[in-house]
């Protein structure tokens, strides 16, 4: 009887370890833990979440010096018609495991290029079609949903954040019907444009060229100027961020202030600070 009784023990046990196992194995959708939402601790966009204002034109920048609206395929005059975009929203990013993260690495998502883009207001504010603070499972865009799907899951995975049951099944519902993850650019019309700085909306460049080595190359020219505007844009928004007393120089006290220290060569800040033993690292 007795080891009839420990049969049955161990036999549950089992049970319960493989059934653990299972729900565990469950829990997971394309690297990402699949969770509720949890808010681990105080919100705050405004001081846990800061971006300068003029990394919107790292954004115009991204998107070939268009002022375009993917959500919508909306085209603008000016930057002033727009809001600045988190695809990930903070609040979203802070609820699905930010809100345990360091200053840093909470700067970092706010600032990410992958993670902003350009919308018009009442599309990325409260209301009552705005994004707000709203998920995948909660709210998605007119157009560009399969880019807006693949840039999420992107964004999720880099930064380690988890998603809930309803948004998986969302984001999942949109990038299995999807070919492509490509931005689409659309005409006034509503038509699909070509690609802004490979053909543009005035067709075949060959008779501006003449060949395809001279596209590839005026290309690959018109990357390069594009990424250098990116830097210099990026060391703007670094003194913007970091330099407190505005003297056009970061010191140890200002990075540790906004939780960057120590600073790597590859960060917008490094630029601006000292580095007395030339290790590429300075704030150790």
């Amino acid at each position: 009887m007795r080891n009839l009784f420990y049969f049955l023990i161990a036999s549950t046990v089992l049970t319960l370890c493989f059934v653990s196992s299972q729900t565990m194995a469950q829990e997971m959708w394309r690297g990402l833990v699949v969770e509720k939402e949890n808010r681990c601790s105080p919100y705050d966009k405004k001081t846990q979440y800061p971006y300068p204002q003029s990394i919107e034109d790292v954004i115009v920048a991204q998107m070939d010096g268009k002022i375009y609206g993917p959500y919508t395929g909306r085209y603008f005059a000016t930057d002033r018609e727009t809001d600045i975009e988190h695809i990930v929203a903070a609040s979203e990013g802070h609820d699905s495991g930010l809100c345990r993260a360091s200053a840093a690495k909470r700067e970092a998502f706010a600032t990410d290029p992958l993670n902003l883009t350009l919308a018009a207001p009442e599309v990325n504010r409260c209301g009552t079609s705005g994004k707000c603070g709203l998920d995948a499972g909660e709210w998605l865009p007119l157009k560009n949903r399969c880019w807006f799907a693949n840039r999420v899951v992107e964004i999720k995975q880099k930064y380690h954040l988890s998603v809930d049951r309803q948004e998986m099944l969302s984001l999942q519902g949109v990038i299995e019907r999807c070919d492509s993850f490509e931005m689409i650019f659309y005409d006034d019309d509503g038509s699909v444009a070509k690609k802004p700085g490979v053909m543009g909306k005035a067709g075949s460049l060959f008779g501006v060229f003449g060949s395809k080595d001279k596209i590839v190359e005026a290309t690959d020219k018109a990357r390069d100027v594009a990424s250098q505007a990116v830097d210099d844009i990026k060391a703007k928004y670094a003194l913007e961020m970091y330099d407190d007393n505005k003297n056009g120089r970061i010191t140890c006290a200002e990075a540790r202030a906004h939780g960057i220290a120590p600073v790597d060569k590859s960060h917008p800040a490094y630029p601006f600070m000292y580095d007395a033993d030339g290790d590429g690292t300075v704030c150790e």
